[in-house]
Order: structure tokens, then sequence, then C-alpha cells
């Protein structure tokens, strides 16, 4: 995918603040820090457009990118570590179980789960959550670089076996650009319907 524009179009914290759906979307879920923004810029090429932290937590809105004025990157809040009340907490949930839920222009949801940990029970429930909401998913294994290279298969058929998914997860790191390409090959049939 050739990207010839990537800008930051707005972040919503109601279902009211969120683009008018006319362009197709992909939403990018998973625990916090476990490097959705990193893979956002990744993808895009870009090295700052997604803002990035080590403190979980950091992405707090539904943040909006607008990809060459054809379609949508969507950052949702993370789940689980972050370290904000719990009204906040629910607050964010009800945002994204409304945007996953009733966002007719949402084609698919990158779940990102860090391959050195097993996927958590919030990563089995979002799994289910989708697919009992009959949206499309595309599992990708963040962090792929922090393992020794004979480990990292070892580790996506784990996530694979753990998740009871069909096929092994797409592994990604910041470092290794190429596995862009890979992913990028799952994402546009889904953002061209």
């Amino acid at each position: 995918m050739k990207i010839h524009s990537a800008e930051f179009l707005l972040s919503a914290s109601t279902t009211r603040q969120f683009p008018a759906a006319t362009l197709p979307e992909i939403a990018f879920a998973g625990r916090s820090n476990v490097g959705k923004s990193t893979l956002i810029n990744s993808l895009l090429n870009r090295k700052k457009l997604v803002k990035t932290s080590a403190t979980p937590g950091k992405t707090q809105l539904i943040n909006f990118f607008k990809i060459n004025d054809q379609f949508y990157f969507v950052d949702l809040p993370g789940y689980g570590y972050a370290k904000v009340p719990e009204s906040v907490r629910r607050k964010w949930q009800n945002l994204v179980e409304a945007y996953l839920s009733e966002r007719e222009t949402l084609r698919n949801v990158v779940l990102i789960i860090d391959c050195r940990h097993n996927p958590t029970v919030q990563d089995r429930q979002l799994l289910e959550w989708l697919e009992y909401y009959q949206r499309p998913s595309l599992i990708v294994a963040s962090k792929i670089d922090k393992l020794k290279r004979g480990q990292v298969q070892k580790h996506l058929q784990k996530i694979k076996h753990d998740l009871s998914i069909e096929s092994v997860p797409l592994g990604h790191s910041s470092m290794q650009y190429g596995r862009r390409e890979e992913i990028w090959k799952k994402l546009v049939p889904w953002i061209e319907t």
C-alpha cells in the first residue's frame, strides 16, 4: 500500500463526535501498551503521527486518522492495565463498545497481542465479542523483535492455540519494516470493499 497522505483528523469522547460514516475504517484494539500506536505508525511509514508512550493508558479517546483521503485508521483506547479511575475505564468501555457494535463503515478490527505474553482474558473476550457481532478481525502479534529468532514461531503458535483461531497471527516489529507488507496484504481487501 502506497501512503500518499496520513493525517490526524480528530479525537472522540462521544459517538456524536465521530466523523461522518462515509469512508471504510480499520480499527486497532488491544490491551494498554501493546503497541497499537507503534503498529499504526509503522504501517503508515510515519514516526510520530500517532503518539506513542511507555506509560499504559495514554490513548484515552478514539482517534481517527484519515489515510490517502480514502479510508480511516482508528486507534482505540487500550484495555487492561491502564491506571485510571474505574469511572473513566467504564466510559472508555462504553464508547468502544458503541463504536465496535454500531459503526457502519468499520470493516476490520486489528487485534494486537504482545507476542511475549499469553493472550489475556480481555483479549479472548474481545475476540468472542467481535465474532458475536460478526466483525472481521486480524490478529497481529507485536514486539517480535523482543524474542530470539528461534522463539517467534513457537510464541505465534501458542497465541493461535490459546485463542482457538485458524491461522497463525501475523508477527510485527517496528524494527523489521518488511513485515508491514504482510499486514497490508490482509487489510487492503477490507479497505477496497
